[in-house]
């Protein structure tokens, strides 16, 4: 009998249980998300580029219909991996499912946001990774539409960090629930218009902690990876303060010198495949693929860590940095 993928999917969706946070976030979160961004707009037009804002859309189209068709083997994933190993669970923990608790709720929260900062982390430091991560920060301009502006592949690879969560017995409908809230969060970290809230930052993630993220300047590379919460990047010494004296500089350093959003989701594999094909020895060309971003064979870029010693040793001896150029802006 003949495969059908469009049936299967259809087949599939059908049995998958319904996320009341979705029709919440139709109803309600998404008209207040187009209003913030309005607000934004008329307010502070001068943060805004009518080219990039246009691009940003575009690459929420496509990854919105690429994310509606992966959701439904995503969560069917959970489904499989919750139910096949409940005897498991049984037979070793003593139970079936951590059940719906207030408590198991906040746990599930706080172990997502675990999940997304080291999804979030490699995806920085892994280079085939930050391809598929690009767009959302190839964008030269920093505003709420930047929260929108997400890779149409990074989706394919993202599942891979929650895996453990259905085993362990968090219920499927949870998980679910808990990345769509952590989504709904980020989006506010996309402002430059909102200050900083002080010490509810040492537990919170903002968006004035969140800026540093997305700069490209030496000092801010690589840090700031949380999610919802801001203890991840402490605990794991990624943390950085916004810098008093340090204008953040947004994009990408390695640019691709267009606002077209097919290009800005193809770029970096396509500089992945040309580094390949004239690296020498199969370690080198792994290496530009699983590499840090940054890393050459030759010396001929530089990977964050790189930039930020020979920053750090240019200042303690006074001396002016050189440029260099760097695969990417953090």
């Amino acid at each position: 009998m003949a495969f059908h993928i469009v049936q299967y999917w259809l087949d599939m969706k059908a049995q998958l249980p319904e996320l009341a946070i979705e029709g919440i976030g139709i109803k309600y979160v998404y008209p207040i998300f187009l209003v913030l961004l309005m607000m934004e707009y008329f307010n502070a037009k001068h943060l805004y580029s009518l080219k990039e804002t246009w691009a940003s859309f575009v690459i929420l189209v496509g990854a919105t219909v690429i994310r509606v068709l992966t959701n439904v083997f995503e969560i069917s994933l959970y489904l499989f991996l919750f139910w096949k190993t409940a005897d498991l669970r049984e037979q070793y923990l003593g139970y079936t499912s951590l059940g719906f608790a207030w408590y198991t709720w906040i746990i599930c929260a706080i172990a997502d946001d675990h999940n997304f900062y080291w999804h979030h982390r490699l995806a920085h430091n892994v280079r085939v990774l930050w391809a598929a991560h690009l767009p959302h920060h190839s964008a030269k301009t920093f505003n709420l539409t930047v929260s929108i502006r997400n890779g149409w592949f990074i989706t394919f690879i993202k599942p891979i960090y929650w895996l453990w969560m259905p085993i362990l017995g968090f219920e499927p409908i949870m998980i679910a629930t808990c990345l769509i809230v952590n989504a709904f969060y980020q989006f506010t970290l996309h402002s430059q218009l909102l200050p900083s809230f002080g010490w509810v930052e040492k537990i919170f993630n903002s968006s004035y902690v969140h800026v540093v993220h997305h700069s490209s300047n030496t000092e801010y590379l690589d840090r700031n990876h949380g999610g919802i919460f801001t203890f991840w990047d402490r605990l794991y010494k990624t943390w950085q303060a916004p810098i008093k004296g340090v204008v953040p500089k947004f994009g990408i350093s390695h640019d691709p010198g267009t606002d077209n959003p097919i290009t800005h989701n193809l770029f970096e594999f396509q500089e992945i495949w040309k580094d390949v094909k004239k690296a020498p020895g199969l370690r080198n060309k792994l290496m530009y693929i699983f590499g840090p971003p940054g890393w050459s064979h030759d010396g001929s870029s530089m990977t964050s860590r790189q930039l930020q010693a020979e920053l750090a040793q240019a200042r303690a001896q006074g001396k002016a940095v050189p440029e260099r150029e760097h695969v990417r802006s953090n």
